[in-house]
């Protein structure tokens, strides 16, 4: 299966919503770009599609809006805790904004991750 490539206009906007503080870091994943904070991703790009990660009650809220779908980075392979935002919403950049929010907020209260030897 080909990885999908996010667009340069994919490529601004989630440099446009990563928030600014000391312990959110950006690096590449699936061949595309995310931001972690603790070492745990939490806000990506996988194509031209933003994901975030989310509480179960959260995720449950955002799953009922068009568009919205589980992270499949392997067709039926969902990542657990990760949902694709509808591609509509990128002409509503506060709207994606209060998600990455909620995603950072709860990714934040997460273990953080060990890092490998």
């Amino acid at each position: 299966m080909k990885t999908p490539r996010p667009d340069p206009a994919s490529i601004d906007l989630f440099k446009s919503l990563v928030p600014d503080k000391p312990l959110v870091t950006i690096r590449p994943m699936f061949g595309n770009i995310s931001a972690f904070v603790n070492g745990n991703m939490f806000f990506g790009l996988f194509g031209d599609d933003l994901f975030v990660r989310l509480s179960d009650p959260d995720k449950e809220e955002l799953l009922k809006n068009k568009g919205a779908s589980n992270l499949e980075p392997m067709k039926g392979r969902p990542m657990k805790d990760y949902v694709v935002m509808p591609r509509a919403w990128k002409d509503d950049p506060e709207t994606i904004r209060s998600w990455v929010s909620r995603s950072l907020a709860w990714s934040s209260k997460l273990a953080p991750k060990k890092k490998g030897k």
